[in-house]
């Protein structure tokens, strides 16, 4: 796939983060001085290009809250993607809200955002299930793995149709140029075995305006979910030309 044809999800997480800093003990999530809306701001990604949204609603509830989730549902007119850990209590919200797809990751109380790919292969099972369960409802199924082959071949035999690879290792690694090659390989060689195996590949974490031009590179890529930077560069030239901006340089512009 070439790099023009990469769709870009935007993850919105951080939207909420800043209005839960004032606003966490409100009994609303919008409206009157609550405020920044995670929602408006996903109409303005949708209207600069984006092709879809990504929020991942903790169980500690941390940023976006569950209320943003079905209010995205109802509102957004491209692909709703609910990042979401592996429990029964998160499937069956999933199953509520109906979101295009969901994307499986690992979650851990005391990190800031998701840190490191899920461990299918050892727990297969748990995993399988949601998946299936998510495809009976008409959801289709992403993993967030590192590029790892064990990884990558439980993947598919769980039934997933998307793998997120992890671009986190890759990311902290950009300015010591030998471990940087290194991880690039290792994401290369996973999107080849990936689409060997039928996934679809995509590819999220750490990207920003600096890398994306060698994360591109990556073969069979088929979209790239940022959030962080995007989110960092509209503090200061606004929501649409920080989305644009980003699609350019995903087109190699």
């Amino acid at each position: 796939m070439s790099s023009k044809s990469i769709l870009l999800g935007v993850n919105i997480d951080h939207v909420a983060t800043v209005r839960q800093a004032r606003y966490k003990d409100s009994p609303r999530t919008c409206g009157g001085f609550v405020e920044p809306d995670p929602v408006t701001l996903a109409l303005l990604c949708e209207k600069a290009g984006a092709q879809g949204i990504t929020v991942h609603p903790r169980e500690d509830a941390r940023h976006v809250q569950r209320e943003d989730v079905k209010r995205l549902r109802q509102c957004i007119q491209t692909r709703l993607n609910m990042e979401m850990a592996a429990t029964d209590d998160m499937l069956a919200f999933a199953l509520e809200v109906l979101p295009e797809t969901i994307c499986v990751v690992p979650e851990s109380r005391e990190e800031v955002t998701t840190e490191g790919g899920l461990e299918v292969a050892g727990q297969f099972d748990r995993v399988e299930r949601i998946v299936k369960s998510a495809a009976e409802a008409g959801i289709e199924s992403s993993l967030f793995i590192d590029p790892e082959f064990d990884q990558i071949e439980a993947s598919a035999k769980a039934g997933a149709k998307y793998i997120e690879l992890h671009t986190g290792a890759y990311a902290n690694a950009y300015y010591d140029k030998p471990e940087r090659e290194a991880e690039l390989s290792r994401l290369i060689a996973g999107a080849n075995k990936a689409n060997e195996l039928g996934l679809i590949v995509n590819a999220g974490h750490g990207i920003n305006y600096v890398n994306v031009s060698e994360v591109i590179t990556i073969p069979h890529l088929h979209e790239l979910n940022i959030g962080h930077s995007i989110i960092s560069r509209a503090l200061f030239y606004g929501m649409d030309e920080a989305v644009r901006e980003m699609k350019a340089l995903m087109a190699g512009v």
